[in-house]
C-alpha cells in the first residue's frame, strides 16, 4: 500500500502522546470568530482556516496562550512565510514569554493536505502542535475514552517507520482548559453580550442563543440518519441507540390523550390570562367611577372645607378672599 493512501493519525492502541496540554479560553474563541468570520464571507460551510498558536513549552508541559491569523499565496496550500514571520515578530513585542508552538485549522480529521502544511512550520518550531476545530459533531463525539466535551482535537507530530520508510504522522493528545480569573470574567461577559444592554437583554440573547444551538444540532442530527440511511455516512450503532433512546424519550404529541390533555391545559392557561385582565378592567373601572362621583357631586353634599380654606395662624387665604 502506497504510504499516502495510509492514515496520517496513528490509533491510539498503537502509541500514546506524553504532552501535558493547558488550552485557555482565548484561542478557542479566537478560532471560533475566524471560522464564523470566514463562513460569512466565503459563503461556504467549512472554510479553509489557518491560523499560528502561542504559548509557552517546559519539557512535556504545553500551554496555548494566544494565536493569530495566518495568509497562504494563491495555490492555497503554501504559508506566506514573510506574513507569519512579521505577525510573529509584533506578537513577540508585546508578549516576550509567548513562542509559536503549532497551528490551528478547521476540519473533519488531519489528511495528507495537513501534512504537507506541518513541514512549513518546522522551521519555527521543531514539533509545531496541531489544534483541529471539528465544526461536526458527528465526528467530534467520538465513543473513545479520550474523546473531548469540546468540538477541539490537539495532535502531536512524531515519525512513522513502515517498510523502511519514514513518514510524518500525528498523535492525538488530551489537553484540558484552564483559566484564570481575569479569563473567567471576560468569558461571562462576552456569553452575556458585554454590559451594553439590561439583564433581560442579556437573558433573552442567552436564550436565543442556545435555541439557536439547539436547532443546529437537531439539523445535523437529522443529516447524519439520511446520511446513514442513503448509505453515504457510516452507521454509528452507540450514536444510533442514543437517538433511539433521545426520541422515546420524548413526549407523543401525536397521541391523542396528549393532544387532550394539553388542550385543556392551554385552555385553563388562557381563561386565567384572561381573568386576570377583566378584574385589571374592573379594578380601573372602578377608580374611574368613584373619581366621576367625587367630580359630580354638588357642594353642598361634599365635606366642609373650611379646615382646609384657612391658612396658617388663622390667616384668610387668597381663596378666602374671593369666595
Amino acid at each position: 500500500m502506497d504510504t499516502d493512501e495510509l492514515p496520517v493519525v496513528l490509533p491510539p492502541s498503537t502509541t500514546t502522546s506524553g504532552l501535558s496540554i493547558a488550552l485557555h479560553p482565548l484561542p478557542i474563541l479566537n478560532i471560533s470568530e475566524h471560522l464564523t468570520r470566514l463562513r460569512l464571507q466565503t459563503r461556504t460551510r467549512v472554510p479553509f482556516v489557518l491560523g499560528a498558536l502561542l504559548g509557552t513549552q517546559t519539557g512535556r508541559d504545553v500551554e496555548i496562550v494566544n494565536t493569530f491569523e495566518l495568509a497562504v499565496e494563491d495555490d492555497g496550500v503554501t504559508v506566506d512565510q514573510g506574513f507569519l514571520v512579521a505577525r510573529k515578530e509584533q506578537y513577540k513585542q508585546v508578549f516576550p514569554s509567548l513562542e509559536f508552538i503549532g497551528w490551528y485549522t478547521v476540519a473533519e480529521r488531519p489528511s495528507a493536505r495537513h501534512i504537507a502544511l506541518h513541514e512549513q512550520f518546522t522551521a519555527y518550531s521543531s514539533t509545531p502542535l496541531l489544534l483541529v476545530l471539528q465544526p461536526s459533531t458527528v465526528f467530534a463525539a467520538s465513543a473513545d475514552a479520550s474523546g473531548q466535551s469540546l468540538p477541539l482535537k490537539a495532535y502531536e507530530p512524531t515519525i512513522e517507520i513502515r517498510d523502511r520508510k519514514s513518514r510524518s504522522v500525528f498523535i492525538e493528545a488530551p489537553y484540558n482548559v484552564e483559566t484564570g480569573e481575569a479569563e473567567r470574567i471576560a468569558v461571562d461577559w462576552t456569553a452575556k453580550g458585554g454590559s451594553g444592554g439590561t439583564s433581560l437583554e442579556s437573558h433573552l440573547q442567552t436564550q436565543r442563543a442556545a435555541v439557536k444551538m439547539l436547532h443546529d444540532r437537531i439539523l445535523l442530527l437529522v443529516k447524519y440518519v439520511a446520511d446513514a440511511i442513503a448509505g453515504s455516512a457510516k452507521k454509528d450503532h452507540a450514536t444510533l441507540r442514543a437517538l433511539s433512546a433521545l426520541i422515546a424519550s420524548l413526549p407523543a404529541s401525536e397521541n391523542k390523550e396528549f393532544r387532550e390533555e394539553f388542550d385543556t391545559e392551554y385552555e385553563d392557561v388562557q381563561l386565567t390570562a384572561y381573568l386576570a385582565t377583566l378584574t385589571k378592567s374592573a379594578n380601573l373601572l372602578n377608580d374611574l367611577v368613584d373619581k366621576h362621583v367625587v367630580l359630580t357631586t354638588s357642594r353642598d353634599d361634599r365635606p366642609s372645607m373650611g379646615a382646609r380654606r384657612r391658612g396658617m395662624m388663622g390667616r384668610p387665604t387668597d381663596f378666602d378672599r374671593y369666595h
